[in-house]
């Protein structure tokens, strides 16, 4: 899997948590056939070989998401809500983000950094979810690896549960926090064993955790749009955009401190 970098091999035990219910895509109907691994592998090979690479000055963000069975109707609304992500990282000075997922049994992927907001659309349209436990643990060390190369200006996790145990997430939040990486967690439902170890990622990299409803698709894109900013310009930018009246940016200020 030499063209999406395979994460899975840091292994932890996990803490099975109740079977979720599969649920189909946003429309109600049975999810459309999706591509192939070697597909999607050939696409983020050509993706790779145009998107520029990081050089500094632009912002960077992983984008993580739990993309295992229960998530496809969120992660379709993902699709559609990164292009806003990009434009109003735009307004900053730009930004380069990292696709990571997890899904299956053990999966878990990253691609390269891309600047171009249809390449990232085109790949998240050919990644279909799978049933699986939750591997939050590698996004984090993802985060950290990746910004010991070069500075990670922020990361965002978008999920609904959590299924590991959460003294190894908070280590490597506090990594985090050392780096100084917020980690910006959008729950989605109220699962209260997940949102008392989100929030205490978010406190202790710097971040936000914040809860918005299954069927708010425009409540993610605000709150993602913000983040984008916070990436590409810091908190002068997420100012700037709460005082154009941005509810998304005001949010995240308050929770952020």
């Amino acid at each position: 899997m030499g063209h999406l970098r395979d994460v899975s091999n840091d292994k932890r035990p996990t803490t099975r948590a109740p079977e979720r219910p599969a649920v189909s895509s946003s429309t109600g109907q049975p999810p459309a056939e999706r591509s192939s691994r070697s597909e999607i592998d050939a696409f983020i090979a050509r993706s790779r070989a145009v998107a520029p690479p990081a050089t500094g000055r632009r912002g960077r963000l992983i984008f993580a998401l739990d993309a295992t069975m229960s998530r496809q109707a969120t992660w379709d609304r993902a699709c559609q809500i990164q292009a806003e992500m990009f434009e109003e990282a735009g307004k900053a000075g730009g930004l380069d983000i990292q696709l990571v997922y997890f899904r299956g049994f053990g999966e878990c992927r990253a691609s390269k950094w891309i600047s171009d907001t249809t390449r990232l659309r085109d790949l998240m349209t050919r990644i279909d979810c799978r049933g699986g436990l939750t591997q939050i643990g590698k996004v984090l060390r993802r985060a950290i690896d990746e910004t010991r190369k070069e500075k990670v200006q922020a990361v965002v996790y978008v999920g609904d549960c959590m299924e590991e145990e959460v003294d190894d997430l908070c280590a490597r939040a506090g990594e985090l926090g050392l780096l100084k990486v917020p980690v910006f967690i959008f729950q989605e439902g109220g699962n209260p064993v997940a949102s008392r170890a989100f929030a205490e990622i978010a406190r202790l990299t710097g971040g936000a955790h914040l809860m918005f409803r299954a069927d708010a698709a425009d409540e993610l894109g605000r709150l993602l749009r913000a983040v984008a900013a916070y990436a590409a310009g810091g908190r002068a930018a997420l100012a700037d955009m709460s005082a154009r009246g941005e509810e998304g940016a005001r949010l995240l200020i308050g929770k952020m401190g």
